[in-house]
Formats: C-alpha cells, sequence, structure tokens
C-alpha cells in the first residue's frame, strides 16, 4: 500500500493521487473530434481528423484504419527543443505507436468502411507522464469523432467498444507513487506506464529498473496502484462524454 504522507515534491499529493486531471472536449472546432487534456502541468491537445480512403496496403478490404501522431511543441518544456521536422526521432516514434495500439484496442474490428481516423497528440507543456495524458485525451477524441460519422451518416452505429487511459506509476525514494511529476520520473528507480481498457483489461504495461532492479512484489504492487489510478480515469472520461 503506497505510503499516505505527503513529500513536498509532490507538493501535498499523497503518493497514491493523481495530479488533477481536466479533459475538455471540442477545443478545436474544425476536428471531428478533440480533447485538451491536462495532468497537473501537463497538457496535451488530442484532435482526431477523419479522412476519406485508407493506406493502400488496406484498400479494398471495405475496412477503416486509425493512426496516431505525437509531437512536442519547442517550449513545451524549460529548454527549448528542435522541432523534428525532416526525421520523426525514435523516441517519438516508440510513443505515437503507443498511441495508436492503446486506441485501436478501443475497437474490435475496423468494419466502418474505407476512411482513416487520424490523431495527433501535441504537448503544449510537458511535466511528465505525456505520453499516458495523450492516450487518456485521445480515447475521448475518438469517442466523438466516431460519433460525428454517426451523425453525418457515414455510419451506422459507434464501433467504439470501450475506452482506454494511461496513468504512469515508479518508485522514488523507495516509495511506490502514481502518476509521476517529470522530477520524479527523473529520479525514479523503477518507472511504468499502464494502459487500460474501461472493461478493466490490460491494454499495455512498459515497466523499466532505470537504476535498480524490482521483484514480483513490487510489480504487483504498481499494477494495483495504476489500477486504482486508471479506475479514476474511465470515471473523468465518462463524465466528459456524459456517459
Amino acid at each position: 500500500m503506497a505510503s499516505k504522507h505527503a513529500d513536498p515534491v509532490r507538493l501535498g499529493r499523497s503518493a497514491d493521487a493523481l495530479r488533477p486531471v481536466t479533459l475538455e472536449r471540442g477545443v478545436a472546432p474544425y476536428a471531428e473530434g478533440s480533447c485538451l487534456v491536462s495532468f497537473g502541468s501537463t497538457r496535451v491537445l488530442c484532435t482526431v481528423s477523419v479522412e476519406d480512403g485508407v493506406p493502400g496496403w488496406r484498400r479494398g478490404r471495405g475496412e477503416g484504419w486509425l493512426t496516431a501522431e505525437y509531437s512536442m511543441l519547442p517550449r513545451a518544456t524549460k529548454t527549448r527543443t528542435n522541432r523534428e521536422r525532416q526525421q520523426v526521432g525514435g523516441r517519438t516514434q516508440e510513443i505515437q505507436r503507443l498511441i495508436g495500439r492503446s486506441v485501436r484496442a478501443m475497437l474490435d474490428d475496423f468494419a466502418w468502411g474505407e476512411f482513416t481516423l487520424k490523431i495527433d497528440c501535441d504537448v503544449l507543456q510537458a511535466d511528465g507522464g505525456t505520453r499516458t495524458a495523450a492516450i487518456t485525451g485521445a480515447s475521448v477524441a475518438v469517442v466523438d469523432a466516431f460519433d460525428w460519422m454517426v451523425g453525418q451518416g457515414k455510419l451506422k452505429r459507434s464501433p467504439v467498444k470501450r475506452r482506454v487511459a494511461g496513468v504512469s506509476v515508479g518508485v522514488v525514494k523507495g516509495e511506490p507513487r502514481l502518476d509521476l511529476e517529470y522530477i520524479e520520473d527523473v529520479v525514479a528507480d523503477v518507472d511504468m506506464n499502464v494502459v487500460m481498457s474501461s472493461e478493466g483489461r490490460f491494454v499495455e504495461v512498459q515497466g523499466t529498473g532505470e537504476n535498480n532492479t524490482f521483484d514480483r512484489a513490487e510489480l504487483d504492487q504498481l499494477l494495483e496502484l495504476a489500477t486504482r489510478g486508471l479506475h479514476q480515469l474511465d470515471e473523468r472520461q465518462r463524465a466528459a462524454l456524459g456517459i
């Protein structure tokens, strides 16, 4: 069980508490679905664009496709980072693939005709947990994009079967903690990102012993901590969507 004692680094937030989370829908009026998600000081704008057609390797099947891109604004962090103009870096590729895999888990199939949904997750401000925040916000934006398609007569019903959300957990100073801020993430002995569906099933678990190893008991403790946080995030998504 995580300690209930607050760490000054967390500004009074207990080890098993999420940062303040907000999900604002419809913030990009030209996108078919959008959500501005905040986990504390981390802010990510998630938009979904619906386009006619699918990649060449999917043509002729009558099936759609869903893919994701991720980027960080140059001053999303304390020091400026260069834009990735010519080639997407390895970290960015890994994150956008994670977002795509996670959001595709919302669906059982791609039987919505030859339309492509492109998710753009742009980090406006980063303070740790940008990929998990992006997944949580993108899930809401995808629900709205498919509902838009139904409203436009492009689909009879939404193919969304479940939502997904992501959260970070880690071991900092020997203590399991939920939803790490950047200052915690960079010194964590163990760092983990967990993605779960609204049905309570894991979609992806990424765990690394950054500065130390961890045993099965610690892994179970971190997964339990993440699960509690993810249930809270699912409640926030439901409230944002009015369901």
